[in-house]
């Protein structure tokens, strides 16, 4: 089953249960699909359903970071709830060893030896960690290993 299938069928089952805050996750998902989908003018495949995912992911974390800077915990975990929710559809999310490890392997595959080098590993990385690794920790190691 691909994720458009189990987008809808969990939007089905959400609907059934009657689970306002999931359902309502669900369909701003469907909707951002549909919208890259008439964006881009074809239709997604389950890698690109993954970087809508990711994106919604990343938009909700610094959303509720910002509220709970901000001193509003009812919207941060407003959009918390909803990042659970999108997590869901994510693939397993890997440690910061596995990160590092992947980090490595890229760096001594294009010999990269300084920071300026550094707009070359980052999209080889971000490619193998596809919706498994946040963007902000490759980032952080990437930084590390290359100043390192």
């Amino acid at each position: 089953m691909n994720l458009k299938d189990q987008l809808m069928q969990d939007m089905k089952e959400a609907m059934k249960a009657k689970q306002a805050d999931r359902l309502g996750t669900i369909r701003q998902l469907r909707s951002a699909i549909k919208n890259k989908e008439i964006e881009i003018q074809q239709e997604l495949d389950d890698d690109g359903i993954l970087g809508v995912i990711s994106t919604a992911v990343k938009q909700r974390r610094e959303a509720a970071q910002m509220y709970s800077d901000n001193g509003r915990p009812e919207l941060a975990a407003k959009e918390e709830a909803e990042l659970a929710v999108l997590q869901q559809y994510l693939p397993a999310q890997l440690d910061e060893a596995e990160i590092r490890s992947i980090v490595t392997s890229v760096i001594a595959e294009i010999g990269a030896a300084s920071m300026k080098d550094m707009g070359k590993v980052m999209p080889l990385v971000m490619a193998k960690t596809k919706g498994s690794a946040d963007g902000k920790v490759v980032n952080q190691l990437v930084r590390e290993l290359l100043a390192g």
